[in-house]
């Protein structure tokens, strides 16, 4: 069977889950084993994401479509369109030959994830969200409750062994 590369693996939950804090934490790990990294990240406040007002900014308010800024071997990239599609995204980041795309956000789309529960007002995501692979919760209480609808690893916020599990899978799914 011929694996499919890059690897892409989200990670969602509701606003202030932990998502960010466990992607870093997983980043750092797949770097010290040598996978090639790049992540996508939703930006669910609403509105478009600030950025420092600098010269490539004030190029995209005169009009132009893209801008790009390189200084010491770091690109910074803004661009505008009416939409950005996941998949475009996902195209974009491609260029860079990664090994594994992650994306934090964008719970409705169907790739394999990692799912954070809070408290029992998320267990609505749960019918919701598709191709769940693995769930962290912050309170132990919900344990039965994510049990009764997922056979997946389940992991506490503050077991650090969730980092490590989740890594080895996506690590083996790159080989």
């Amino acid at each position: 069977m011929a694996l499919v590369k890059p690897v892409i693996y989200q990670v969602v939950g509701y606003q202030n889950s932990g998502k960010t804090t466990f992607l870093l934490k997983l980043i750092e790990v797949l770097k010290n084993e040598g996978i090639k990294t790049v992540t996508i990240k939703h930006h669910g406040h609403g509105g478009r994401p600030t950025v420092p007002q600098k010269d490539s900014a004030k190029h995209l308010d005169a009009g132009a479509v893209a801008a790009l800024v390189e200084g010491e071997g770091r690109l910074v990239l803004q661009a505008d369109n009416s939409t950005w599609t996941l998949n475009e995204q996902i195209r974009f980041m491609d260029f860079f030959r990664p090994d594994i795309i992650l994306i934090e956000g964008h719970k409705m789309e169907p790739y394999p994830k990692l799912l954070i529960l809070r408290d029992e007002n998320d267990f609505s995501l749960i019918p919701r969200v598709t191709n769940i692979k693995a769930v962290i919760i912050w309170n132990n209480d919900l344990m039965a409750g994510v049990r009764e609808h997922l056979e997946v690893p389940l992991f506490h916020i503050s077991e650090e062994i969730a980092v490590t599990e989740i890594a080895k899978e996506l690590i083996k799914t790159c080989s």
